[in-house]
């Protein structure tokens, strides 16, 4: 298992900029260390996950005093062998050691999310988020995703979100690219058309009156 050497948690996670880019590493290295020890990545991330969903996110209280950054890696290691070595695989109560070390157990959450994504980057998968005015029709979801699946080459996983400000057509997120053919779009597009070509016709007109013939 890969030991990051990171610098100190800030007051607050949210205050952190980098707190992605950390848990990143954590997530990759996590990804890779099942891989070198034939372990399952989907069964380390359901570990994780459930850890995450199952013990944490219930628990408000343990889940502070699990990941604050003034409990003594003393505590938090013992809490480790006493609660999860019992019950989880050798390699993920090794990343909670690390994690702990590392005083990173805060950001768990981020690590599971991230960790997912990475999986499915390896897996040939790519999340999309698609919004729409209305609900999609079984037909119309299965026809986007034979589209993405063949412009992108991957396994598309679709995440639909219904926006009726968008008034008909479909937005699609593909990491930072967005694809926009809603009525709402087009409609935006015609107006920034349509202003452009006034201002057109507008300053021909002034260079008319300005160059009178003749002169």
């Amino acid at each position: 298992m890969a030991n990051p050497d990171l610098p100190t948690r800030p007051p607050s996670v949210l205050e952190d900029p980098s707190v992605n880019s950390v848990a990143r590493v954590y997530a990759v290295a996590l990804l890779d260390a099942a891989q070198s020890t034939g372990v399952s990545g989907a069964d380390i991330l359901e570990e994780l996950r459930s850890f995450v969903d199952d013990v944490l996110a219930p628990q408000p209280a343990f889940a502070r005093l699990f990941g604050a950054p003034v409990t003594p890696l003393e505590d938090k290691l013992r809490l480790v062998e006493r609660i999860v070595a019992p019950y989880g695989s050798p390699l993920f109560v090794n990343f909670l050691r690390v994690l702990a070390r590392h005083n990173r157990l805060h950001i768990l959450p981020q690590i599971a999310g991230l960790a997912q994504r990475e999986f499915e980057i390896r897996n040939g998968q790519r999340r999309v988020k698609v919004a729409t005015a209305v609900p999609l029709s079984e037909a119309a979801r299965q026809a986007i995703e034979s589209a993405l699946r063949e412009a992108l080459a991957a396994q598309p996983i679709l995440e639909t979100q219904v926006d009726p400000a968008l008034v008909g057509g479909v937005v699609i997120r593909v990491g930072d690219t967005v694809y926009d053919g809603s009525v709402r779009s087009r409609l935006k597009q015609l107006r920034a058309r349509l202003r452009e070509r006034c201002l057109h016709e507008v300053q021909r007109g002034r260079d008319r009156f300005s160059h009178p013939e003749g002169n």
